[in-house]
């Protein structure tokens, strides 16, 4: 009877479970399904409608195009969409010691869509921006300087109720974006920027420079501390070194698949103000039209050339004819603002010992290096090894993703050493990321203590390719002790910008080598600036006369053949004198200016302001309260028309022209590939194009990568606006009435789903645990029952 008993209650175990496991597999699958259906339902709600392709007019099929086009793929199978189209014009007149510039941009929209463009450009490092206008038709709409949110405001505003509008910010003083909203089908809209800036002087030449590419960034990733409390808890906060990466990124074509876009007309009208000798182009080849002894006309050999170099302008005096010294200036608003360069005489004696120098070079190696700017930079730094005495010490420090050390520390110049780091540099291959902040961190803090009768110098090798300028002037700033940093730009389009600030800060200069045919000329001239003692103590005075703000502040330690270049603002009328000092070694050096003498300039207060501007800037690495940093740029910009960090220039037509009814795409111009970079190095493993053509529409598609990997066709066709190829292309990000590819996903269902396949999981374990200990309990029962 007992033996009975068992065998029940184990049968009726048995039975429970399985009830139980049914029941709950039931509920478990009911809830999946539920949640299933809730995630489609809340994935199909953040869909855009899906519409005939015929409904969305800025889609369009290869078979549809009657000429060679951009395309990308959109969402709709088959379907395509077409990219604006960009052409540029840039006048240059030139006056004296100042430049203005008028940038003509010309958005053409060859789809049957409504699109806004955004093209992310370069300009000189120290322009002074203060114009933009809008032409449609036969009008032109003037910008106006607003505070940068207030500014984008009014252009969301007018971009949503369909009228044209152009918006003009900086993103870094040398990258810029142009925005330009509601671009009708096949129509043109032109933009207008004007500038102003400096010519620049050093060794008898006076130069100029247009950047015409924004070469592509590296930008370190954000950067995750931890916050931890003493009970354990915490949180992680991170810390972004390139808060607007996503401003200065733009897409970029891979010449080996694409004609060169964005063609560029140039003209210059130089005005010396001396009698001329050489012009010249380093880069581009041109055309110079005498127009008497003190001015030129260079115009483009050309006509036009792709936006995938910057332009250079070289002049010389005649000889005997260079001047030392020159005076402007202009009067605005009540002040006097002065404009004054002076060309200290060379007093060097040739025959005083020249100190002892400790010099670390740093290479940059990285993949944007590749191609004909690893092999300059190579040639520049052996020739400097090459230069180094016995009684210097120097070090070699290489960097792309990762860092190497060469020496561990500094070594004496010696011959053996100077070979064996030759043979290092030569060779070094560019491949990579762009870490350039762990190579400046060792070579500031990591090179040993300083000789107290010895310069101590950094000599760094980069395109300047980064977008965490702001990481790299700060550790300058914090830790260069006596160093001086000077820099050298290698390449077709290096970050001028980054370059002459660090140098800058650095107390040291900026030397460009963007040719191997320069790297003796431009590097003998960066050697007088290293072998020879600097000019300091520099200082400008006035006499019968106060001066409010002097620019830059302070005045930097010039070097061989520099000039020193000051603004400053004066209230009232000025009169009396000008004084610059300073003293080359033990040598006391004074000039003296008569302000009654100045001559007439133009432009002069914002070319002041900008490097107002520029001052406040450099200060804002150690300013306890940012925010008044940012109110005292914003004061000085907006009093003078400037586009700066925190201003920019908006244009707006009042006449909606875009019906309520029409989806706007947005849209981003890709750049050129700089002149010598290979694509390859710099983004990776090629990927698929789209390889359209007339009457063809089989195409590979491939969305773009993170890093703008984009490759795309231009084919042969009939548009006036460029001697080559010209498209322009496009990256929609979630535009309205342009169904693209989707890549993300209901995360959080998903979530919800693998925790209850989770829970099933653990049910079905704690049912087969059950079901084996009922098993055992029926198994001994049975042996009872028999006797075993």
């Amino acid at each position: 009877m007992f033996i009975d008993d068992e065998e029940d209650k184990a049968r009726s175990a048995r039975r429970q479970m399985f009830h139980w496991m049914r029941r709950a597999t039931l509920a478990v699958a009911a809830i999946t399904l539920m949640f299933a259906g809730l995630s489609a339902a809340a994935h199909a709600e953040t869909q855009p409608a899906q519409q005939a392709p015929t409904e969305i007019a800025a889609l369009v099929r290869p078979n549809d195009m009657s000429s060679g086009a951009l395309l990308f793929p959109s969402r709709e199978p088959g379907f395509f969409v077409e990219a604006p189209r960009l052409k540029t014009d840039v006048s240059i007149d030139v006056t004296g010691p100042v430049a203005r510039v008028k940038v003509t941009q010309r958005f053409e929209n060859p789809s049957k869509g409504w699109v806004e463009g955004t093209y992310v450009f370069p300009l000189p490092d120290d322009s002074a921006v203060d114009q933009l206008k809008m032409q449609i038709g036969d009008r032109f709409i003037e910008g106006k300087i607003k505070p940068r949110e207030e500014a984008r405001q009014i252009y969301e505003k007018a971009k949503q109720e369909g009228k044209k509008a152009a918006l003009l910010e900086q993103q870094r003083p040398n990258i810029f974006t142009n925005q330009v909203a509601n671009i009708g089908p096949g129509e043109t809209v032109v933009v207008q920027i004007e500038y102003q800036q400096t010519v620049h002087q050093s060794g008898g030449q006076f130069s100029l420079r247009f950047p015409m590419v924004v070469a592509p960034r590296y930008n370190p990733q954000p950067i995750v501390q931890q916050v931890e409390f003493n009970n354990g808890s915490g949180f992680a906060v991170p810390q972004d070194p390139v808060p607007n990466r996503k401003k200065i990124e733009a897409p970029v074509l891979d010449p080996s698949e694409n004609a060169k876009i964005n063609p560029v007309s140039l003209t210059v009208d130089l005005k010396a103000g001396f009698p001329l000798g050489d012009v010249k182009s380093p880069f581009h080849e041109i055309t110079v039209t005498e127009d008497g002894a003190a001015k030129r006309k260079i115009t483009l050999k050309n006509d036009k050339v792709p936006a995938d170099r910057d332009f250079e302008l070289t002049w010389k005096a005649a000889p005997g004819s260079t001047p030392g010294a020159g005076l402007f200036k202009e009067m605005k608003d009540g002040k006097t603002y002065l404009l004054a360069f002076v060309t200290p005489p060379a007093t060097q004696d040739a025959s005083a010992p020249k100190p002892a120098r400790e010099v670390v070079f740093v290479i940059d190696n990285s993949g944007s290096m590749s191609g004909p700017s690893i092999e300059q930079a190579r040639q520049s730094l052996a020739l400097a090894i090459s230069r180094l005495g016995n009684e210097d010490r120097f070090n070699v420090i290489r960097f792309d993703d990762t860092m190497t050390d060469f020496f561990g520390g500094l070594v004496p110049a010696t011959g053996d050493n100077r070979e064996k780091a030759i043979a290092y540099v030569n060779g070094l291959e560019a491949q990579g990321g762009t870490e350039m902040l762990p190579a400046l961190q060792d070579a500031l803090r990591n090179q040993g203590a300083k000789d107290p009768d010895a310069l101590r110098q950094v000599v760094f090798l980069t395109d300047g390719a980064i977008g965490n300028e702001a990481q790299l002037f700060s550790e300058i700033s914090g830790n260069r002790g006596d160093a001086r940093v000077f820099t050298v730009g290698i390449g077709s389009a290096p970050n001028s910008y980054f370059m002459t600030k660090a140098a800058e800060i650095g107390r040291g200069t900026f030397t460009h080598v963007g040719s191997e045919q320069q790297v003796a000329e431009r590097m003998g001239e960066l050697f007088k600036k290293l072998e020879n003692p600097v000019m300091t103590d520099i200082r400008a005075d006035f006499e019968n006369a106060t001066a409010q703000d002097i620019t830059p502040d302070p005045i930097p330690d010039l070097y061989a053949g520099e000039p020193v270049t000051l603004t400053a603002e004066i209230d009232g009328t000025a009169t009396g004198k000008l004084l610059i000092v300073g003293k080359t070694g033990a040598q006391p050096w004074r000039v003296e200016m008569d302000i009654a003498n100045a001559a007439d300039g133009q432009g002069i207060s914002k070319l002041w302001a900008r490097r107002k501007i520029d001052d406040i800037e450099a200060r804002a690495y150690e300013a306890e309260d940012p925010q008044a940093t940012d109110k005292a740029i914003e004061t000085v910009a907006m009093a003078h028309h400037l586009v700066s960090r925190m201003t920019s220039l908006v244009a707006v037509d009042v006449t909606p022209s875009r019906p309520t009814d029409q989806p706007l795409a947005s849209t981003e111009v890709p750049l050129n590939l700089p002149a010598g970079w290979d694509f390859d190095k710099v983004f990776g493993e090629s990927i698929p194009a789209v390889l359209p053509a007339p009457g063809d529409d089989k195409a590979m598609l491939a969305p773009p990568s993170a890093q703008y990997r984009m490759m795309a066709q231009a084919a042969a066709n009939n548009m006036a606006a460029a001697p080559t190829p010209a498209a322009a292309s496009l990256i929609a990000r979630g535009a309205a009435g342009i169904a693209l590819p989707q890549t993300a996903t209901m995360a959080d269902q998903r979530i919800m789903l693998g925790i209850l396949m989770m829970v099933f999981a653990l049910m079905a374990a704690a049912g087969m645990a059950l079901w084996r200990r009922s098993w055992k309990d029926f198994v001994r029962a049975e042996a009872r029952r028999r006797g075993v």
